[in-house]
């Protein structure tokens, strides 16, 4: 077997819960498009190149409302801000990743983020590969999602409202799979405090940069003792 298709296998089972939250979130972002008035292409081209999850969501109302390039170059660093914590704990694992550092860099979601920063690949299996395929699969489940959307939207009338729970669903449902797979949940108990706390803080429409700032702050403080156990277990 190649390392490319034993990469590719290795990823597969990993990314099936974002499978199951990208279909049906991808088709709601497709589905809301449709309901703008936008074409299948846009669809599809906004899904490859934007490929920004709840972002591109609020594009949506961006372009419903008239351009504004100011207003959403803002509006894009609110949302979008947590990235820069991402890719600051990302570094090390994307080191040596040569030419496709930039794709992985590009395709860091908040849920390929949330298995690529806890998972290892099996004994044998490139590293490299197995995130390329990880973040890979992840994106063309959106696309397809994104797809199936469009199509049905052209088809069928949808009142969309809550749909985009399923992104909170699939947080959830990845929270539980990584809690039962390690048994050191430090850094979960870290995460679910701190959003938590800066949640009654600075309330739901502030809360999200706070409280990577303060994840990163523990996790930074407690990073040490955190390694020792994983090297223990």
């Amino acid at each position: 077997m190649s390392n490319k298709k034993a990469a590719l296998q290795a990823a597969i089972p990993y990314t099936l819960p974002v499978f199951t939250g990208y279909i049906v979130l991808g088709a709601a972002f497709g589905i809301l498009m449709d309901s703008k008035g936008l074409s299948l292409f846009w669809t599809i081209f906004a899904s490859l190149f934007v490929y920004a999850g709840s972002m591109q969501f609020v594009s949506v109302a961006l372009l419903s409302a008239g351009f504004d390039p100011l207003y959403t170059f803002f509006i894009t660093i609110a949302v979008n801000a947590r990235h820069l914590f991402y890719g600051v704990s990302m570094l090390h694992r994307y080191k040596g990743t040569g030419k496709l550092k930039p794709y992985l860099i590009f395709s860091l979601t908040d849920e390929s983020f949330s298995i690529l920063c806890s998972s290892e690949p099996p004994v044998g299996i490139d590293r490299t590969l197995f995130m390329f395929y990880i973040s890979l699969l992840n994106h063309i489940y959106w696309v397809l999602g994104s797809i199936l959307g469009g199509v049905i939207g052209s088809m069928f009338t949808f009142n969309t409202t809550g749909i985009d729970f399923v992104l909170t669903a699939l947080f959830v449902v990845i929270l539980i799979n990584q809690w039962k797979a390690t048994t050191n949940h430090i850094p979960a108990i870290i995460g679910i405090v701190s959003a938590i706390l800066c949640r009654i803080l600075f309330g739901a429409d502030d809360f999200i940069i706070p409280s990577m700032v303060l994840i990163l702050f523990f996790v930074s403080i407690l990073k040490a003792p955190m390694v020792a156990r994983k090297g223990g277990e």
